[in-house]
């Protein structure tokens, strides 16, 4: 039953009617008069009407009620559905090569040309030809679980079957950081969540002895020392020392700035903004590099080059000059890399501070160089508490130390001073004995038939002249609790 009335609040004529079991009131803007009432009641016919014809539709009538989203759902549905359909077939129909693509042009901004081009690398020749031509709302987590699993079977660097877990977590890793994207974009959850990293072992480094540098200095080609000596002393790494060029060499200051990298042909900005430092020379580097300016100086702006003038290619150095040395002088097959490490651990030795270490590094702080390099550093200068032993030694040699009064001239007893009136600490045995007091009480009142040993001098008192070899034992006590008397002073 539809009707019209009035809102006390406000005065406003209200339409109160059922629909679909449910009482509904909206309000008008009209007020309460006669001929606003006609008005109202004629929209009240039609509503009557097209309700009896099932043709009523709320959101007609009311199009601002809060009512016509729960009374007429397709309306609003039909835009839900209609975006939701759009976006189900962008995903679905979106190709992963299309989207990788789109991606990299979108952040190749935000890296470096190096990190674009091992990132092109892994895309073009793994990704891609996997899931180049599959939507990337329809990739899977067991697509990618089966494209794992075939990394681990394909032929690796050399004679080796199958991808290193760290290469395999590098390749689903970019697989991820693509499909996260198209997720975040297209509104539908990621295959990679719950996809965990495989494990890594942990592998330690291995630097060279001091004996060993000194083996490979004296071996290696002369044309090559220069370059040994200041990797070996300086720890700088391969893409660093390579890259270095002689405007950042001061001779003058005895510093190399670590300014760029040379990474894939191309020089490049240092890796972390940490890398970015100031070695301190020290002689045996600043001799090489003087020496080398000789060679280099003028016909090359960087410090190490080829014949051309150009920066060392690494795998080359590798092949022709490094692996060969080590095969020569016997001595365990190992990376360049190595010559950084075996810089830290001889600093380390040597007893440097660790934070200018850390520093010389490259590293923020000296956590890594605690992580990595410590265990080196007993096997290398025995720092395993023998310090300490010699400190102890060095110090308990003199004995205990015995507390004195200084001087009015502010000078103490022995080697020791301090301000007039004050407190020094001298070596015990610096202090002449004190002298030994004469004997009182019971011993005071025995006396050898001869003389008595107050009389001798204080050396020569013995355990005989008081009648036994063995001391007085204390008095026994006798009596009640409360009243307690000593047998010595109980009279006889």
């Amino acid at each position: 039953m539809a009707k019209v009335t009035v809102r006390k609040e406000t005065g406003k004529l209200v339409i109160d009617f059922t629909y679909r079991g449910v009482r509904c009131r909206e309000q008008t803007a009209l007020p309460d008069s006669q001929q606003n009432q006609k008005r109202v009641q004629g929209v009240i016919e039609k509503i009557k009407k097209a309700q009896q014809e099932g043709t009523f539709t709320y959101r007609d009538f009311f199009p601002a009620s809060a009512l016509a989203d729960r009374f007429d759902p397709v309306a609003v549905s039909a835009a839900q559905v209609s975006k939701e359909t759009a976006d189900a077939d962008e995903k679905n129909t979106t190709l992963f090569q299309a989207f990788a693509n789109q991606w990299v042009d979108e952040h190749s901004i935000e890296w470096r040309r190096s990190h674009i081009r091992s990132l092109l690398s892994t895309l073009n020749s793994r990704l891609i030809p996997q899931f180049s031509t599959k939507p990337v709302g329809q990739i899977s987590k067991a697509d990618i679980l089966a494209f794992r699993a075939t990394l681990a079977k394909v032929k690796g660097r050399g004679d080796k079957e199958g991808l290193s877990p760290k290469r395999i977590n590098e390749i689903v890793g970019l697989l991820g950081q693509i499909l996260d994207e198209a997720a975040d974009r297209f509104e539908f959850t990621s295959p990679t969540t719950n996809i965990k990293r495989l494990r890594l072992r942990k592998t330690d480094v291995d630097p060279f002895s001091l004996t060993d540098v000194q083996r490979i200095l004296a071996t290696v080609r002369a044309d090559y020392k220069q370059y040994f000596v200041t990797r070996f002393f300086t720890g700088m790494r391969t893409g660093e020392v390579h890259g270095l060029k002689w405007k950042y060499v001061d001779f003058d200051l005895r510093v190399i700035r670590v300014r760029e990298t040379f990474v894939l042909g191309e020089d490049e900005y240092t890796k972390t903004d940490g890398s970015q430092r100031d070695i301190q020379m020290s002689q045996p580097v600043f001799d090489a590099l003087q020496e080398h300016f000789k060679v280099t100086g003028k016909a090359s702006q960087y410090v190490f080059c080829n014949m051309a003038g150009e920066p060392l290619d690494n795998k080359n150095f590798s092949d022709r000059i490094w692996y060969p040395l080590l095969r020569h002088l016997g001595l365990q097959k190992r990376r360049p890399y190595q010559m950084r490490h075996t810089a830290a651990t001889l600093w380390l030795a040597s007893g440097e501070a660790p934070e200018w270490i850390a520093r010389q590094l490259g590293h923020t702080s000296t956590e890594m160089l605690f992580r990595v390099y410590s265990r080196y550093v007993p096997n290398l200068t025995r720092q395993d508490g023998s310090a300490m032993e010699r400190l102890l030694a060095s110090r308990l040699s003199t004995g205990s130390l015995v507390a004195i009064e200084a001087s009015h001239d502010g000078k103490g007893q022995g080697d020791q001073a301090t301000k007039p009136g004050g407190i020094a600490y001298i070596p015990a045995s610096e202090v002449p004995p004190q002298p030994i007091p004469k004997p009182r009480g019971v011993y005071g009142m025995r006396q050898n038939t001869t003389s008595s040993a107050a009389e001798r001098a204080p050396d020569a008192i013995n355990k005989d002249d008081y009648g036994g070899s063995e001391p007085q034992p204390p008095p026994r006590w006798r009596g009640g609790a409360g009243h307690r008397t000593s047998s010595l002073m109980r009279p006889t």
